[in-house]
């Protein structure tokens, strides 16, 4: 295991959630140049609960981009001025009238 990928498995929903509102940084999205804003919006442990022991209880965090680019589903670097930098593998779950919503799922 990498160091990042040790950092990575250490984060936990509390290091999510004091981050709920904040904008990650994408700078790698393809072919484009430039970099796009994904807002944390949501960090949530209900729907991944199980019956088996884990270092870390599962949770997953929803992010919302612009309504284009759509991003494919892939691992993408994002910074945050609280966490840093970190790669996660992002899922594109829906549309609205604000944006694209992204997945991350911590297991």
């Amino acid at each position: 295991m990498t160091a990042d990928s040790a950092r990575l498995a250490a984060l936990t929903h509390d290091d999510f959630a004091r981050c709920l509102g904040e904008r990650f940084r994408l700078t790698q999205h393809g072919d484009t140049a430039g970099s796009l804003e994904l807002e944390l919006l949501r960090v949530d442990a209900s729907a991944l609960r199980d019956r088996v022991p884990r270092a870390r209880s599962p949770f997953s965090t929803v992010f919302l981009g612009p309504a284009e680019p759509v991003l494919a589903q892939r691992i993408y670097p994002l910074e945050s001025a609280t966490l840093g930098r970190l790669d996660l593998f992002l899922v594109p779950i829906g549309r609205d009238e604000r944006g694209i919503r992204y997945e991350a799922v911590f297991a």
